[in-house]
């Protein structure tokens, strides 16, 4: 491993744009924007470069890293602030700084009549800075900073229009949800700290080949928590939806490419654990399951369209989360449909903003139809991110969740049937509600109010939504040209395709075969219903109780309600009475027996001679008495 000392600006330069706007306040209304903007860009100038000079490199010598300074230095136990640039973290960099500058740009004019937006860009800066410093910290404790750090910009940035008292609701589900997460991260850190004595990656992962498997299990269950917080899976998967309430930049930088992701990014870069801990792996390939199927059936039942992307991040993510799962066969196959999943639903989000911008901030899909006469620019980009998350050859969809498909199926035995299966009606039910939204939102019959007029997005809107599509329709073709991706990421993963099974269950044509044929049927019931049917301007209430479930997250809310919350109160109110009864009781005691005994021996305080004269008669009557009563 090498050493730099040019790390530090990848997350300073942003860091800077934040601290300027917040600190020079209305006096940078009129340039703010522009400056947090070039600063974002900056950043992703010095990835670039850094890039280009790990590739110069020979593979053994392209990890760099940068010490900042000494943080902790108590008896053995030494922690740096340090950086870790290697071959997994520069293609987090590059993800945030380049999608992050892309839809920096996006907000120069979605936020255009916002008093408030030299703010807005100052906690993006924020959130890029926070962001870098998770993916570059070198040990579990410098990522646990900026872990901590985007939940604070997040905060801000979901609750940003903060005036509505709906979105600051939002904003503090999401943020006592994830604190749940943390802890697990924060329970992770310190059994680390205690079993293993360190909590720098190359430290855990020395120490994991000797260390005891229950330490390695309870660390992987751990950071599997922190995971399912930080990436909205089951079961802290909640406050995802309610998080659409930000502004729409807000939802595909934060909850599409970026930090949803982060407990992709925490599974992946732990591998050495999770491959030592077999127990705390299946868990993670159980939620990612469990999640992808979760986040799909709530998709096919909403018609807010922001909230219909949001519930499609969640389910991809389970793919991912279940692709990390699998092991050394799945690290590089999570990685990969994170990167081209970072493209498509990063596009489609911002798609989904130009559409509202077209319609008067209009999120309900039943109120659309027929944008795509009016809105061809947005209509085209969105269309082929549309055809990227669903699967259709050559789009990057088809190779990053293919090959998860693949690997799920090659588990081995019957974990691989249910595995496989799952993956690929999961598929099928991604081609459903996308086409869906599509449909209701572009090819359907127009359903829009007569105060409605439909118009394209400024240049400004649609040039990071262009560019987004084209990673959307070129980077799953990049990333598995000659396996580049995966032999890229091996350094960090060991080689690839290790934990594959003997024996394929299904070759790779016959899994693609079985995939496309799972996305057509989605497609075909999704317009046979939406584009061949009428569709009613209203939702109509006469439906399904599956239906009436999905349209209801499938009741999350209402399980941590009963399962958590009135539980929470009822001890919280129990706690309360006991101290109230037993703690402030005792102290009350305590002073209501000093004032007892006081209003007693008041009694004694006259202020008449005689009493005093007679007080100290019969004391030294009482004196005399002992005295003859000791002596005899």
């Amino acid at each position: 491993m090498t050493t730099s000392t040019s790390l530090v600006y990848l997350i300073a330069l942003p860091l800077f744009g934040a601290t300027v706007l917040l600190l020079a306040g209305r006096r940078s209304d009129k340039w703010g924007h522009l400056l947090a903007t070039a600063m974002s860009a900056s950043s992703f100038a010095v990835g670039l470069y850094q890039l280009s000079l790990m590739l110069d490199r020979p593979t053994e010598e392209r990890a760099v890293s940068q010490k900042l300074f000494s943080w902790i230095n108590v008896g053995t136990f030494n922690v740096d602030a340090g950086l870790l640039l290697d071959q997994l973290s520069i293609c987090f960099v590059l993800l945030i700084t380049g999608v992050g500058t892309l839809i920096h740009i996006y907000s120069i004019s979605y936020m255009s009549h916002d008093p408030n937006r030299r703010r807005f860009f100052a906690y993006l800066n924020l959130f890029i800075a926070a962001m870098l410093l998770l993916v570059l910290g070198d040990s579990y404790l410098n990522l646990y900073v900026g872990w901590e750090g985007v939940g604070l910009a997040s905060y801000l940035l979901i609750g940003f229009w903060n005036q509505k008292p709906a979105y600051a609701t939002a904003s503090k589900k999401a943020f006592v949800m994830n604190r749940v997460g943390d802890m697990g991260l924060s329970f992770a850190i310190m059994i680390s700290f205690a079993a293993l004595g360190t909590v720098t990656f190359d430290g855990v992962e020395e120490a994991s080949h000797t260390a005891s498997k229950a330490a390695l299990t309870a660390i992987g269950i751990m950071l599997l928590v922190a995971a399912a917080g930080k990436s909205a899976q089951f079961p802290l998967q909640a406050w995802l939806g309610d998080a659409m309430a930000g502004p729409t930049p807000v939802s595909a930088l934060i909850h599409a490419a970026t930090m949803v992701t982060a407990g992709v990014y925490l599974i992946v870069r732990s591998n050495f654990i999770f491959d030592a801990a077999p127990t705390a792996q299946l868990l993670v390939v159980i939620v990612g399951a469990i999640t992808l199927m979760f986040g799909a059936l709530v998709g096919t039942a909403k018609d807010d369209i922001k909230k219909a992307l949001a519930a499609s991040t969640m389910s991809q993510i389970g793919y991912m989360i279940l692709g990390a799962g699998l092991g050394p066969a799945g690290y590089a196959f999570a990685i990969m449909h994170l990167l081209t999943h970072g493209f498509f639903k990063a596009g489609m989000f911002l798609g989904a903003g130009s559409v509202m911008h077209g319609m008067n901030d209009q999120v309900d899909m039943r109120r659309y139809g027929a944008l795509r006469k009016f809105m061809p620019i947005t209509f085209i980009t969105f269309g082929l991110g549309y055809l990227a998350i669903i699967g259709v050859p050559p789009f990057a969809g088809f190779y990053s969740k293919d090959l998860i498909i693949e690997t799920a199926f090659n588990a081995g035995g019957l974990k691989g049937i249910i595995l496989g299966s799952t993956t690929l009606i999961g598929a099928a039910i991604t081609a459903f509600y996308m086409t869906r939204v599509m449909v209701l939102t572009f090819t359907s019959k127009e359903r829009w109010e007569d105060n409605q007029h439909p118009h394209e997005s400024p240049v400004l809107m649609w040039l990071p939504m262009a560019i987004l599509a084209i990673g959307s329709v070129t980077s799953g073709i990049l990333f598995t040209r000659g396996d580049a991706l995966a032999n890229w990421l091996n350094p960090v993963f060991g080689e690839h395709g290790e934990g594959h099974a003997e024996e394929h269950l299904f070759e790779p044509i016959v899994v693609s075969a079985m995939a496309l044929t799972a996305v057509a049927i989605g497609v075909a019931i999704a317009l046979a219903k939406y584009q061949f049917s009428k569709v009613d301007a209203v939702a109509p209430q006469n439906v399904s109780i599956f239906t009436r479930i999905a349209r209801k997250d499938l009741l999350q809310d209402s399980f941590n309600e009963a399962v958590f919350m009135r539980p929470g109160q009822a001890l919280t109110s129990l706690l309360v009475k006991a101290d109230e009864s037993v703690v402030d009781g005792a102290v009350r005691g305590v002073g209501r027996t000093a004032l007892g005994t006081g209003a007693v021996l008041r009694q004694t305080q006259t202020g008449f001679a005689r009493s005093y004269a007679a007080l100290i008669l019969i004391g030294a009557i009482a004196l005399i008495a002992g005295v003859w009563v000791v002596t005899q």
